[in-house]
């Protein structure tokens, strides 16, 4: 399955989900610019998963309709790449790797086998949009729409500290 979504300016309000034929399968309700909380909606309208920053955290929360904890994303430390992790409750070790000035990221298992793979399609000076081609049953497509929307918000969140320590 190919999905492409996005983030507004500002991170608010409601962006699309659309599929490789540019038709809506889902949308993405960006909360509010101040808390990069998010809400992912599947093409019926119906909610699926939701993704937060827990209070004074650096980690992403990805839950279900429900508020159980699907999984939780971190930002692995590494040299020369970006590296992320994510911690499917009971379903294993997910990790999001990108070379250091790559717009390009794979999702791999425990076992190192690439489930999907995501490249951020958006220009310079345009909020993050993505292209995901997900094909495994391992993780749901809607829930690693969550994770990389996480991803995008960890990113936002270390560049605005990196840019406000250089003031």
């Amino acid at each position: 399955m190919q999905l492409y979504f996005k983030d507004r300016l500002f991170s608010a309000g409601i962006t699309e989900i659309l599929n490789e034929q540019e038709q809506q399968v889902g949308k993405i309700d960006l909360k509010s610019a101040f808390t990069s909380a998010i809400d992912v909606y599947g093409a019926d309208g119906r909610m699926l998963c939701k993704g937060r920053f827990p209070f004074f955290s650096n980690r992403w929360e990805v839950c279900d309709a429900d508020e159980r904890q699907l999984g939780v994303l971190r930002v692995r430390f590494s040299f020369l790449s970006k590296k992320f992790t994510y911690e499917a409750e009971g379903r294993g070790r997910y990790d999001l790797v990108g070379s250091f000035m790559s717009r390009e990221y794979a999702i791999h298992d425990e076992s190192g086998t690439e489930l999907a793979h995501f490249r951020q399609v958006n220009g310079m000076f345009s909020s993050g949009a993505f292209r995901l081609d997900h094909t495994s049953t391992k993780l749901d497509s809607y829930e690693l729409v969550a994770v990389i929307m996480g991803m995008y918000a960890i990113q936002k969140r270390q560049s605005s500290a990196a840019n406000a320590g250089t003031i």
